[in-house]
This record gives C-alpha cells, sequence and structure tokens, in this order.
C-alpha cells in the first residue's frame, strides 16, 4: 500500500422504498448486485452486526462481530468486538481494507468514519423489515462514481435498473475520536 492509508469503507444495497433486509437476508435475488458485493470486499477486514454475521453462509477472515453477548459462538478468523470504534481499529490493525457490511444499526454508528460508501440502488420497491438509515446524510456526499445495469431479478423474473454507486465523505472521523457504542443485541 506504499504508507497510504486505509480507507474505511461500507458497502450495502437498498431498495426504491428504502428497504435492505428481510428476515435476516436480502429481499431481492440479484445474482449480479451480490456478487458485486462479494468482488468489491474480498481480502477485506469486514465489521458487521450479529444478526447480519448469522445470516452469511460464509465468513472470511478478520471479519469483527458487534455484539455485547459475550457468549457468541463465532466461526474461525471471526472476533467479537463491543463497539464500532473498537471494531474498526481492530480492522484498521490487520493492514487491509475495511469494510462495513450492515445492519442497518451498523451503518448508522460507523458512517462518520466511512469515507467511501458503496451503495447499490435498486430501482424497484421490495417488501422487507429492515430499512437503510435516514440518518446517513448520502445527499452531502460527493458522487465518485455511477454504473447503471439492467438486472434480472430471480424471484419474480423482472428486469431491474440497478445504480453501483461511490460516494466519498470529504472529513470522516478517524477511530479513537470519540466512541460510537452499538445497542446490545
Amino acid at each position: 500500500m506504499g504508507g497510504e492509508p486505509i480507507v474505511i469503507a461500507a458497502i450495502g444495497a437498498v431498495a426504491s422504498n428504502g428497504m435492505l433486509g428481510l428476515a435476516g437476508w436480502l429481499p431481492w435475488d440479484i445474482p449480479e448486485e451480490l456478487a458485486y458485493f462479494e468482488a468489491t470486499v474480498a481480502g477485506a477486514a469486514l465489521l458487521v452486526g450479529r444478526l447480519t454475521y448469522e445470516s452469511m453462509a460464509q465468513v472470511p477472515e478478520d471479519c469483527f462481530v458487534l455484539s455485547r453477548r459475550g457468549e457468541l459462538t463465532l466461526r474461525p478468523g471471526s472476533h467479537r468486538v463491543d463497539s464500532v470504534e473498537q471494531g474498526l481499529a481492530a480492522a484498521l490493525a490487520t493492514g487491509k481494507p475495511v469494510f462495513v457490511i450492515g445492519g442497518a444499526s451498523v451503518y448508522a454508528a460507523a458512517w462518520p468514519y466511512c469515507q467511501r460508501f458503496y451503495l447499490t440502488r435498486i430501482d424497484m420497491p421490495f417488501a422487507g423489515d429492515t430499512v437503510f438509515p435516514e440518518s446517513i446524510p448520502l445527499a452531502d456526499w460527493r458522487v465518485l462514481s455511477e454504473e447503471r445495469k439492467l438486472l434480472v431479478e430471480r424471484q419474480s423474473g423482472c428486469p431491474v435498473g440497478c445504480r453501483f454507486v461511490v460516494y466519498e465523505q470529504q472529513a470522516p472521523r478517524h477511530p479513537g475520536q470519540g466512541v460510537c457504542i452499538l445497542p446490545a443485541a
């Protein structure tokens, strides 16, 4: 990396009605969107909430799970952390790129530390039980890139527009500039 600072980023996807989750997983089945997520976070250290972690079929090494449950059973390569700040500091210590991958309460607590947010905007409403946090001021962030694709949602068979947007926050907070603690999960 040549001494460059490690970028803390978040990544997620949101439907046109603000939904990002349903029953612990995604409300849609768009293989190319999931492949984009996997390719973008490959090789990174991840900060993830407990419920999102438990929904993951595979967990990469250096996965930092936000939970106050001390008895939480984790898979190899995963570590429990008590706060967003503690998790980000531990993830940064790996020397890898760092991604916050959800869920909603983790995004809401971690966004002040994120320099970038990779957000897929799915141009279709979906039923869900988890809403993207309105408290994240992405309208104030600069758009670095935006790519539009027409993909097929497999459950409905319908074509759906997806906008892969990369936002940049000009002055993110650095872990150590105040503690953000996630509510107990």
